[in-house]
């Protein structure tokens, strides 16, 4: 009973933030710092969401972080299932020492690769007028590619498909082989329907991940029309003022399609944290 009393109370103060958000996006401005503190109020407004839809490009800002989230999911989903199936349904010299080498990949703090990654993406040869040798242009700065790219894969990603991947019989695979399927016909036709539980895992941590990052579009983009959620949301803000109502009510659009993912997988999400191992 106090197990469940303790992880009511853990999972309740993990709520509060979120439900302060959104009962601080309906407040009028005179009531949101209001001592004592008024929860409870018969004067919520929808103003601040229509200051917060109609101030920029926010219609802009949320196409970007569509089209760069799902790209990113999409291209992670292709790689580290390929990847996580030759780790672990294939037998090749050095595959251990590889999978150690990708697994350490994943105890590295994002920090230490953005200088380097940066260097890249505005290096890189024949684009944004660069030439061969990556040079005269600004590369992959304030494009799509420059958001996407950096942000695929992972090592962490390719160690719970690889996990999962091990749990399935070997038998399918063998009776599969028996009638003449490809390696490709088994890991496409075979493998990957059995796997919508870690797919799913994988979908909403790269989605979330690439939805809610804010550094790295930070230090490429340049202009406004390449702005995703995480930079509109900077303009509530300003060295003298902060707009909290209309910026509760652009962060509160803002979680809506990570919680509408998560809801829609859920079922695949939990089966899929428990056959990985990951679940404790």
């Amino acid at each position: 009973m106090l197990g469940y009393l303790a992880l009511g109370t853990a999972a309740l103060s993990m709520l509060i933030p979120f439900i302060w958000m959104i009962f601080t996006s309906f407040k009028p401005r005179h009531v949101i710092f209001q001592m004592p503190p008024v929860i409870w109020t018969t004067e919520y407004t929808v103003e601040h969401y229509v200051v917060a839809v109609t101030k920029g490009n926010f219609d802009i800002y949320f196409k970007n972080s569509f089209i760069v989230s799902g790209f990113t999911t999409l291209i992670t989903l292709l790689l580290v299932s390929m990847a996580g199936y030759a780790f672990a349904r294939l037998h090749w010299r050095g595959r251990d020492a590889v999978f150690m080498v990708v697994l350490a990949t994943a105890m590295l703090p994002g920090l230490i690769a953005l200088i380097p990654t940066f260097l890249i993406v505005k290096y890189t040869p024949l684009a944004g007028g660069n030439d061969i040798l990556g040079r005269g242009g600004v590369g992959w700065l304030d494009s799509y590619p420059g958001l996407i790219f950096p942000a695929v894969g992972g090592g962490f990603s390719v160690f719970l498909v690889r996990q999962f991947f091990s749990t399935l019989p070997r038998e399918l695979e063998d009776a599969a082989r028996v009638d003449g399927c490809s390696e490709y016909r088994i890991y496409s036709q075979i493998i990957m329907p059995l796997s919508k539980p870690v797919l799913a895992v994988v979908s909403i941590f790269t989605f979330q991940a690439s939805w809610n990052d804010f550094l790295w579009p930070l230090v490429i983009i340049q202009s406004d029309r390449m702005r995703t959620i995480q930079l509109g949301l900077t303009l509530f803000r300003s060295q003298h003022n902060v707009e909290w109502g209309v910026l509760m009510a652009g962060t509160t659009l803002a979680t809506a399609p990570t919680v509408t993912l998560f809801l829609l997988a859920q079922r695949y999400f939990v089966q899929g944290i428990a056959l990985t191992g990951i679940k404790g």
